[in-house]
């Protein structure tokens, strides 16, 4: 919610402070500006990232507007983390392999559908219980392989935020590049063009620089803040369940191990203590 109202504040600010300042609002609208500005951004984007990523930017960009990552999101992962990890505490290791091999038919992710349908998370959680089941791994080395896979995790999660600050960084160009080619047409009918003809074309590539720039550090500058922040939640979220896994190899009761888990997430959404304690006996 609170970036829609940023959008509407930035849209609200520049055009009102402009209409109020005596701006006519139609001279701003240049359908052929925004498509000089967009195209050449778009087609730069599209150089210089894989095929794939346009679709998964615009996928990540529309769920900015509804973060998963809330308080009861997060008590749900502690809440599976406890569960499994009880289960297997309790019955063995081997009784939690079913699970692992059909999460979506599991009992036990089957209560907790927000991450059965994050399939990283649910196969990043799977694996490691998988290698735990072996039995063959020390703690060091589990925790080390973690460490291996959240690194190349994190490069995975931050590549949409880079993605669109390169853009970004490259729209106020994009609007020179516009305004420049609406002074070439305007020194193109100067011969015979009036003073009223000729300040209509200023005026007209002076809105592409105004666009370009607008564009760049309205929107899309914080739409890339916000991907990186989505992607360091989601990213502690998986350091949180590294955290409560490690401790469970260690020897740590299911309890204890899912505080380890708990502890690791940031405080603004992070259950507190009773919570937790509340939501391990409801289970």
């Amino acid at each position: 919610m609170a970036k829609i109202i940023g959008i509407f504040v930035v849209f609200g600010s520049v055009l009102g402070g402009f209409i109020l300042s005596g701006g006519q609002f139609m001279a701003l609208v240049h359908p052929f500006e925004v498509m000089i500005i967009g195209g050449a951004a778009l087609g730069g984007f599209l150089q210089a990232n894989p095929g794939s990523t346009f679709m998964h930017v615009f996928k990540k960009s529309l769920s900015m507007f509804s973060s998963r990552f809330t308080h009861t999101f997060y008590l749900e992962v502690l809440k599976l983390l406890y569960e499994i990890l009880n289960k297997s505490r309790r019955e063995g290791m081997m009784a939690i392999e079913a699970d692992l091999e059909e999460p979506a038919a599991s009992p036990i992710f089957s209560k907790y559908p927000a991450i059965l349908k994050d399939g990283r998370m649910t196969a990043y959680i799977c694996d490691y219980l998988r290698i735990m089941s072996s039995g063959n791994m020390a703690p060091h080395e589990l925790e080390g392989l973690f460490d291996m896979e959240l690194a190349s995790l994190k490069e995975d999660l931050e590549h949409p935020s880079h993605a669109v600050a390169k853009i970004a960084d490259g729209l106020p160009a994009m609007g020179i590049v516009a305004a420049v080619l609406g002074i070439v047409i305007t020194m193109s009918i100067l011969a015979e063009a009036s003073n009223a003809q000729i300040g209509e074309k200023v005026g007209t590539a002076l809105v592409g620089t105004f666009l370009g720039i607008l564009a760049s550090y309205g929107f899309f500058g914080p739409l890339s803040t916000a991907l990186e922040h989505d992607a360091k939640e989601e990213l502690n979220v998986f350091e949180a369940i590294k955290a409560g896994l490690v401790a469970s190899a260690s020897g740590m009761p299911p309890s204890l191990a899912v505080e380890f888990a708990r502890k690791t997430l940031y405080p603004a959404h992070r259950p507190s203590f009773s919570e937790l304690e509340q939501a391990m006996r409801g289970s």
